[in-house]
């Protein structure tokens, strides 16, 4: 798909506000409603926008630790690392899982209530699997910047 100039500003600000009625949002690109809503459509129909979603604050809600965690396996079969990616994604308390390279085999940002909610994790998620040979756990003491804006790119993309 191309995206050009008014597609970026179309990302730009649902970026910033994904809760913008189309109208305000047309007004804000400067096109018109009718433009817009096709623009948009077409941004999610081509899997540019993947989804729209509210950012929740987790001290309100009392989610008071965050981890980062390296993981590696025993053994790095790709049925293997398909199965721990599997189980990994399918926690809630797992809010990335990154498959690297070279180090780890996965690199988790996993949040929860408080240090027991983690224990139970480490216990469902890397205890009980055989193959599961190192985990190293980094907590998080203070977030600095949190951001899920991605940098868009200041020219237009061909397709």
């Amino acid at each position: 798909m191309a995206i050009d100039g008014t597609d970026l500003k179309i990302l730009d600000q649902l970026q910033r506000d994904a809760s913008l009625t189309n109208q305000a949002l047309a007004e804000r690109v400067h096109t018109s409603p009718a433009t817009c809503l096709r623009r948009v459509k077409a941004l999610v129909d081509s899997g540019v926008i993947e989804r729209r979603v509210a950012v929740l604050s987790q001290e309100a809600l009392g989610h008071g630790l965050t981890a980062i965690v390296e993981v590696s396996l025993d053994r790095q079969s790709a049925e293997l690392l398909a199965a721990f990616e599997a189980r990994a994604v399918a926690e809630s308390a797992v809010q990335q899982c990154h498959r690297v390279s070279p180090g780890p085999d996965f690199v988790l940002i996993v949040q929860v209530l408080d240090m027991a909610a983690y224990h139970a994790l480490v216990e469902r998620l890397f205890t009980q699997d055989a193959n599961v040979r190192n985990v190293k756990a980094f907590f998080s003491v203070r977030r600095a910047k949190f951001e899920t804006r991605i940098a868009l790119p200041a020219a237009p993309i061909s397709a």
